[in-house]
């Protein structure tokens, strides 16, 4: 009788466990309303503190107010070259225009002819490294005109 009890216990622990962390692991993605809201507050950055410090304060500080989640914002100028990057700093001063996703979609180009054309949207999908699992998956971007020939945007990862 006690092992049954003890056992009833182990496993309704591990199932409140295995719950728990999906939750927690589901809840890591940001949302869409996430990642316009941070491009909005990046964007308001660059027209208060200027470009050059806004896109220091985006690459040099990955823990701060625009980098939640899996959320970090990226600034390209409309030429493809990196102004800044809050997932990878070695990625500034690439131009990357011509970056190709694993199915063949110029991605970066893409997203600045929307922003040219539009000012601002969504840009998706396409595929991705997901830095948490090491494996490509889809995602979107929005993205808003910055300062100058330049955008401003955040990236989501589609839910599973």
């Amino acid at each position: 009788m006690k092992y049954q009890t003890c056992m009833s216990k182990l496993l309704a622990a591990t199932a409140i466990f295995t719950l728990s962390c999906s939750a927690v692991m589901a809840s890591e993605h940001g949302t869409e309303a996430e990642a316009q809201e941070m491009v909005k507050k990046a964007v308001a950055l660059v027209k208060s503190a200027g470009p050059e410090k806004a896109y220091k304060v985006f690459t040099e500080h990955p823990d701060g107010a625009f980098k939640e989640k899996d959320l970090y914002v990226f600034v390209y100028n409309f030429d493809g070259t990196c102004v800044a990057q809050g997932a990878n700093a070695k990625m500034v001063g690439k131009n990357l225009l011509a970056m190709k996703d694993v199915d063949g979609n110029a991605f970066i180009k893409g997203m600045i002819d929307l922003v040219k054309s539009s000012s601002k949207g969504w840009y998706g999908p396409y595929k991705f490294n997901n830095p948490a699992n090491q494996s490509y998956e889809l995602k979107k971007s929005y993205c808003e005109h910055g300062a100058g020939e330049t955008m401003v945007c955040v990236g989501t990862y589609f839910e599973k």
